[in-house]
């Protein structure tokens, strides 16, 4: 028998604009008045690998779809890590309520391009409630994305900002921070289910899709297979540029291309081993193969 259960909101939240989260610990009851939370409530929360599958499986539209994600619970270890992380938080964000859940893709619900990424950071996409947002990797991809027109705004702070993906949508393979931002293996097969049904709903309109670090690279194969992509008869191996294309379920539908990017983390950014000019090459990639004009970029 499932385990799925109704959410019930945290007695020690309070609903409200962020200005009344500061003194606040833990993660945000869902339904509290978070920006852009997708979740209520009522939504119903995954306490297994089982939950997963079958919660992912029945949900009837992506907004119900990430409403579910943003308050699984099927990892112990996970949801032990995210939970401490967002009660004690570090120093510099001390005045600050800490999401503390798991993180939603969001962007376009029909997007041309789908970035993924590894999982949020435990203090950027944990606090903040929006993978990539509130730390310098973040920074460095979203200056990125708007140089080569995929984002409003060459920031994003935090939920609710006003930044908007064009286009484009972001997730990640695991949905949890994870302790050294290293999820195991079973952690990334149990969240896969999510990132498989996300992959369902909008793979009509995805011609492009970045895959930031190897961890994503290899994570996207077998979601891509349980969607119903044909793929290549050889993986190829990931690197930054590497290219593969894949045929989406719809046989009358144009090829999908993969692309590998070296992920913007601080020890990559700050050695060089991913420039500026690296990762607008990729993204300015994306716009051409999907076909978005090459001259609306920021």
């Amino acid at each position: 028998m499932s385990t799925a259960s109704r959410n019930v909101p945290d007695p020690a939240g309070t609903a409200g604009s962020t200005g009344g989260w500061a003194g606040l610990r833990g993660p945000v009851p869902p339904g509290s008045g978070w920006p852009e939370d997708p979740a209520t409530a009522a939504t119903p929360v995954a306490h297994s690998a089982a939950d997963v599958r079958e919660l992912a499986r029945s949900a009837p539209d992506l907004t119900e779809l990430t409403g579910r994600q943003s308050v699984c619970r099927a990892c112990p270890r996970l949801v032990s890590w995210r939970e401490e992380v967002a009660a004690v938080r570090r120093r510099s964000f001390q005045s600050e309520r800490y999401w503390g859940r798991p993180i939603p893709g969001w962007g376009a619900a029909a997007p041309r391009v789908v970035i993924v990424g590894l999982a949020p950071a435990a203090h950027g996409g944990n606090r903040t409630g929006r993978v990539f947002t509130g730390d310098r990797s973040g920074d460095f991809l979203f200056a990125s994305l708007y140089r080569c027109g995929l984002a409003s705004s060459p920031l994003s702070v935090t939920a609710g900002d006003g930044q908007r993906l064009l286009d484009t949508r972001m997730v990640a393979a695991v949905r949890c921070a994870p302790p050294a931002n290293k999820p195991t293996t079973e952690e990334r097969d149990t969240c896969a289910p999510w990132l498989a049904a996300e992959f369902a709903q909008v793979a009509p309109s995805v011609r492009v899709i970045v895959c930031l670090g190897g961890f994503a690279w290899q994570a996207l194969w077998p979601v891509l297979r349980a969607v119903g992509f044909v793929l290549p008869a050889r993986r190829p191996p990931f690197g930054h540029g590497a290219e593969a294309e894949v045929r989406p379920p719809d046989p009358a539908a144009p090829p999908v291309l993969l692309l590998g990017c070296y992920h913007p983390s601080q020890q990559n950014t700050f050695t060089g081993r991913v420039t500026p000019e690296m990762l607008d090459a990729i993204f300015r990639r994306a716009r051409v193969y999907s076909g978005l004009p090459e001259d609306t970029g920021g």
